[in-house]
């Protein structure tokens, strides 16, 4: 299992035992780079012991007051403050007073209990699966997997990534594996699981809350204290600058505080995502130091790559991005502050002013005309002109269901041909959310909480992480802080979306600080056109994959009509995301299957 987890933690190895407990641990080392550091880490009296992924960001706060109680420090690192903290508070009140990302387990001899934890938002994976009295847990299913406590492919996971193309926080790709939810503490002892969630962010206002200026204020010294916390390191910290607005802040930020530290721009010449013009714009009007590190086509991302470094099958194209990002700033830096997070608790994708004004005509809607839609919207056609109009008016009358149910991704494989006999009825939970008008009122919380544990923490979050650590980078994002995180979810949307305006209190924030070009600048990215790849320069590999097809051998698909469309197409010279979750899903499995299961007793 640690040789499973090297990559992750390439510094340090260490694995230390107790009778009825090891406990094994891959470091990354970014405080204390001694062996006082060293993972995994226990008590004097080998009473307690903990092995650690992330990052505590006030743990000189909490050692200070620990200290002020009597305990005896060893080491200069986050670490040790989780073993002083739990025999002081309990994991209960350690766990409220951890501000950071983190995953951990923590062993408790004395009581023979282990606690595994995971952060507020779920940055930091953290996985586990039982047998026979046994427990075992990691950052990855894939080191689950390398000791024989996961080997059967659940048909369900593979449902939800064709449907996603990720497996949700819900459940893992094996059976025999869950995931650690966000926000919980999984407890063990006697044999026996139980879990508790701990925290929940708090709910958007309803009535006056405070003004524009007022957040704005607010947000921007929260912020400012957010990436002040995440430059504390005992190796080099730098950030990633894009075109976009976050990462723009950020930078500043570093400026306002007076660290001296280098912005990274990852160019790609040539191409229409090419963001190095834009930020270096941004660089010199931030007086920033700058260096942008150009990609080659030699440089070209490849799904091997991407099978390598997820241990479930994981098709978000852009982490395509994020690891030759990675793989090109690993070299100067071992820290990367990045800008995740801000669309999604500011409101900065398009969807989130739809779904608000959704909410507004639903609200003005009578209940007998929301019902009347509800009973003959299958009859409206979902094409050309009608297909935004007819939308709209389901997400105004059925709220969440609606939502989850346009989502178009199990019904385009059924359409076409494509599921095997083991998919042939498959179907995914959030297919069942019920339509109501009740939803519909306050569609746009809803599909904030419904988004934050699905698309989020399984997409987004994944894609950070898996990347990021794969090149042995700790990737840190101030708009992931949860105190800026929990005061941004109150803000009503009227401030969030002011003037129908996405992500309106950073446009703003940006706009004054830095200057008007920037605020106005679209969301970007680090794109990778998968969709024109697989119908161009990909094409002969994922025609042969799918030939050749091991997915259908084991029932999962039928190859004729994935080739079929396949030929359509490169001749439209664009491939829908369908193919490539299956191209993905194909590559995964054979590098599964090339790896042979220990059987467990």
């Amino acid at each position: 299992m640690v040789a499973a987890l090297a990559r992750r933690g390439p510094d340090a190895e260490g694995i230390d035992l107790w009778s009825d407990a090891t406990l094994g641990h891959r470091r990354l080392s970014i405080f204390d780079l001694s062996e006082a550091g060293r993972q995994p880490m226990v008590s004097p009296d080998r009473a307690v012991a903990v092995v650690f992924n992330g990052a505590i960001y006030n743990f000189h706060d909490l050692r200070a007051d620990l200290m002020s109680r009597g305990c005896q420090f060893h080491s200069q690192t986050d670490t040790e403050v989780l073993i002083h903290g739990y025999r002081e508070w309990g994991i209960d009140a350690l766990v409220a007073k951890l501000r950071g990302m983190f995953a951990f387990g923590l062993w408790d001899d004395r009581a023979h209990r282990l606690f595994l934890v995971r952060d507020r938002l779920g940055v930091k994976p953290l996985l586990y699966a039982a047998h026979n009295g046994q427990l075992a847990f990691a950052s990855s299913v894939r080191a689950l997997r390398s000791a024989g406590f996961a080997a059967e492919i659940d048909d369900r996971a593979v449902a939800e990534y064709l449907e996603f193309g990720y497996v949700t926080d819900d459940r893992t790709i094996y059976r025999e594996a869950a995931k650690v939810p966000a926000a919980t503490i999984v407890e063990w002892s006697g044999g026996e699981i139980s879990r508790r969630q701990y925290w929940t962010p708090p709910e958007p206002g309803e009535g006056p809350g405070p003004s524009f200026d007022e957040a704005l204020e607010e947000t921007e010294r929260l912020f400012l204290r957010a990436v002040q916390m995440r430059l504390q390191a005992d190796v080099p910290v730098g950030s990633l600058l894009s075109s976009g607005i976050d990462s723009a802040l950020i930078c500043w930020a570093i400026g306002r505080l007076g660290a001296d530290i280098t912005a990274f721009t990852v160019g790609a010449p040539g191409d229409p995502w090419d963001e190095t013009a834009a930020a270096t714009a941004t660089a010199r009007a931030l007086s920033v130091p700058h260096r942008v590190i150009p990609l080659s086509p030699s440089d070209s991302p490849d799904v091997t790559e991407m099978t390598t470094a997820f241990g479930e099958p994981f098709a978000c194209a852009s982490a395509l991005g994020m690891l030759r990002v990675s793989w090109a700033v690993k070299s100067a830096a071992t820290v990367l502050l990045t800008g995740d997070g801000g669309d999604d608790v500011f409101l900065g994708y398009p969807e989130h002013r739809h779904l608000w004004m959704a909410q507004k005509v639903s609200r003005s809607m009578p209940s007998a005309v929301a019902g009347a839609w509800n009973s003959w919207q299958d009859r409206v056609p979902r094409n050309g002109l009608l297909r935004r109009p007819a939308h709209f008016l389901d997400y105004a009358s059925g709220g969440l269901g609606a939502v989850a149910w346009v989502h178009d991704g199990l019904p385009m494989y059924r359409r076409a041909g494509m599921l095997g006999d083991r998919l042939a009825s498959a179907t995914v939970v959030q297919r069942a959310i019920p339509w109501s008008h009740t939803s519909a009122r306050r569609v746009l919380a809803e599909f904030l909480a419904y988004d934050r544990q699905t698309r989020f923490v399984g997409e987004y979050l994944t894609k950070v992480d898996g990347a990021t650590m794969h090149y042995a980078l700790e990737a840190r994002s101030p708009m992931l802080d949860q105190e800026l995180w929990e005061f941004a979810s109150s803000l009503p949307f009227e401030v969030r979306l002011r003037r129908g305006r996405l992500k309106a209190v950073l446009r703003e924030l940006a706009r004054r600080r830095i200057g008007p070009e920037v605020a106005r600048r679209r969301k970007q990215g680090f794109g990778i056109p998968v969709q024109r790849w697989i119908a161009g320069k990909w094409r002969s590999a994922v025609e042969e994959a799918f030939h050749n097809s091991l997915l259908e051998k084991e029932g999962w698909v039928c190859s004729a009509p994935m080739l079929e469309e396949l030929r359509k197409a490169a001749e439209r010279r664009w491939a829908p995301n369908q193919l490539w979750y299956l191209y993905v899903l194909e590559s995964w499995l054979r590098r599964e299957r090339t790896e042979p299961v220990p059987a467990l007793a």
